[in-house]
């Protein structure tokens, strides 16, 4: 059987120590760009920036996009004319900061056995770093990823959230095409991994450091990084998989559908977004037209409908006629997506901030009694049956091409 694993980096993979390292980083690109940004302004303008993600909750915005419309313009300076200098200091300066950094001894044997294995292995570190500084971590873990295939190696460029939110989790997964084998999450920090994990249902497994206890989560399976193979080799894989049953995990999944679907598609040529893998299936632009036309016209109604009407009557509905009655193929997938995005951040506008309504009850005609989060939870259920559709749509084109 293979698991889907995914690591975390820092303190986990690699000794970082990111008290001293953070500012010794800030410290380093201030003092390479000083020739062309007074280092004070550097060092509040990236504090700005690293702020702005940590709090990032925007599905259309990716973290690179929410760190320039801080950093930029607290620089004064364009960025086209700053980013060879910053493109240099992560070629030559920034390999200089590995010496803050320690190798983990049992790393290099557990992912090189987890790929052994068939495994699908992660690198799920915090997305607040360009890939091209990811890259030199892994390298100084002695894991360079020129070496080791690894599914996806999570930064600022391909993600929308960071473990701050909720959503990582379910973006990473969703990325991933919401695979259905045994997922687990390896990580050593209480409060970005071991406690949001729990919150939305991601199987987690604590690298518990000397001193480190919470009663809260003292039955979160835990151990040192190399007990961890062991341990995974003896579990019920029936309890890793992937719950979500609570309404922060609903939303977390509603936020990072939108989010996962833009990095999925971003570098598709035209001709792929119409590739049929086989008759009778959904081309991507099908599959997006289908996704913004239920979420306008089927969720949304049924969600205000619950909201503001006594246990009112839900109809079922029959929407695959649409892809032929509405000529999906012959829209803009593109620009599907991109209203897709606005219709859910409109869903997630009106789901906000909800207390008891949440125990709302309607009653559904394929369900009967349905509460306000069973509806939520539906459309959950839907997005993940259409990202799984998606990427396998998108994989077969890449393995037909």
């Amino acid at each position: 059987m293979t698991f889907t694993l995914l690591f975390d980096l820092d303190d986990t993979l690699l000794e970082s120590n990111m008290a001293a390292f953070i500012p010794a980083y800030f410290q380093a690109l201030s003092t390479a760009l000083a020739d062309r940004v007074d280092p004070e302004k550097m060092l509040a303008a990236l504090m700005a920036g690293t702020r702005a993600m940590m709090a990032n909750e925007d599905p259309a915005l990716l973290l690179r996009e929410v760190f320039d419309a801080q950093f930029f313009p607290r620089l004064g300076v364009d960025r086209s004319v700053i980013q060879p200098a910053i493109d240099r200091f992560y070629d030559v300066s920034f390999p200089a900061l590995g010496s803050l950094t320690k190798k983990v001894p049992e790393a290099v044997h557990l992912v090189e056995w987890g790929l052994a294995q068939g495994h699908r292995v992660v690198i799920a570190t915090n997305p607040l770093f360009p890939l091209k500084a990811v890259h030199h971590r892994l390298r100084w873990a002695g894991l360079p990823p020129e070496k080791y295939p690894f599914a996806i190696v999570t930064s600022y460029e391909s993600f929308h959230f960071t473990k701050e939110r909720l959503a990582y989790y379910p973006e990473v997964l969703a990325q991933l095409g919401w695979p259905e084998d045994p997922v687990v999450m390896v990580g050593d920090d209480l409060e970005r991994e071991v406690k949001p994990t729990q919150a939305v249902g991601l199987p987690m497994f604590w690298v518990r450091k000397d001193g480190d206890f919470s009663r809260e989560f003292s039955k979160v399976p835990q151990g040192t990084l190399a007990s961890f193979q062991g341990w995974l080799e003896q579990v019920d894989t029936r309890t890793l998989q992937f719950s979500f049953q609570t309404p922060r995990a609903f939303m977390a999944c509603l936020r990072a559908t939108p989010a996962a679907l833009a990095t999925l598609t971003a570098t598709l040529s035209s001709d792929t977004w119409l590739q049929i893998p086989q008759p009778g299936e959904w081309c991507l632009t099908e599959i997006m037209c289908h996704l913004r036309d239920v979420e306008r016209e089927v969720h949304q109604p049924r969600l205000r409908r619950v909201l503001k009407e006594p246990d009112p009557f839900i109809a079922g509905e029959v929407t695959d006629r649409w892809v032929q009655e509405r000529q999906y193929s012959k829209q803009d997938g593109r620009q599907a997506l991109a209203d897709f995005v606005a219709a859910r951040k409109e869903t997630l506008t009106m789901l906000g901030g909800l207390e008891t309504e949440w125990s709302r009850t309607s009653r559904h005609a394929i369900f009967g009694p349905t509460t306000l989060q069973q509806l939520v939870g539906f459309t959950a259920e839907h997005d993940h049956a259409h990202i799984q559709q998606v990427w396998k749509t998108i994989h077969w084109g890449i393995r037909t091409s």
